[in-house]
């Protein structure tokens, strides 16, 4: 999902302004017009917020990539914790819709970590996040477990009501969530599917 579509280039003299607001990330990660990427896309839960995406060959992990909110000139930079993301939800607001529910949940479970990393909603194979180099075995159990997450529609508070497969850490599995149109997601149920798996998911932000 922030890997493949819908991204823009920023190049030029924003790149250059870009990167001097936010040099060096985290007080550790520098960043330069010669080598770092930036691009940006719209999100389909925001009317006037985009995400922006910051990747730089130099750094290590090389699979490291930052992403940051802006909201009218306003960066939250997305660290692996929840309070960026509540503090747009409720400036922006955020609208969520049935029909982008799901993008919502797989937004808010790849940024807002756990210990052991991001709770990736895992649809498919083709994810460029899933773990790369699985041996036979583990890839047919992955492979017999990922399906597309489901809206199964609203509770009597209104809140939205969505299925998933999560890969969390070197495990799958089946979990229920109930996501509140401002933006807050719970998850009322998980079942485990595969633990212990010689496979995890890399994919830092921080």
């Amino acid at each position: 999902m922030y890997v493949d579509q819908n991204w823009t280039a920023v190049t030029g003299e924003e790149l250059a302004g870009f990167l001097d607001q936010i040099n060096p990330v985290g007080g550790k990660h520098k960043v330069s017009p010669q080598s770092t990427q930036v691009h940006w896309r719209t999100l389909p839960f925001y009317e006037s917020v985009a995400l922006i995406r910051v990747k730089d060959p130099a750094w290590t992990p090389k699979e490291l990539t930052l992403y940051y909110l802006t909201d009218q000139g306003n960066l939250y930079w997305l660290n692996g914790t929840s309070p960026p993301i509540h503090e747009v939800n409720q400036k922006a607001p955020i609208k969520i819709t049935e029909d982008n529910v799901l993008e919502y949940l797989r937004f808010f479970c790849f940024f807002v970590r756990g210990e052991e990393g991001p709770f990736l909603i895992a649809e498919n194979m083709s994810d460029p996040y899933m773990p790369k180099n699985m041996d036979d075995k583990t890839r047919s159990v992955i492979e017999g477990t990922v399906r597309p997450a489901t809206y199964e529609g609203r509770n009597e508070k209104g809140f939205y009501l969505c299925d998933a497969v999560v890969f969390y850490s070197n495990a799958l599995f089946i979990a229920n969530f109930a996501v509140q149109p401002g933006g807050m997601i719970e998850m009322i149920d998980d079942e485990p599917i595969a633990a212990d798996l010689p496979a995890k998911v890399n994919a830092p932000v921080s």
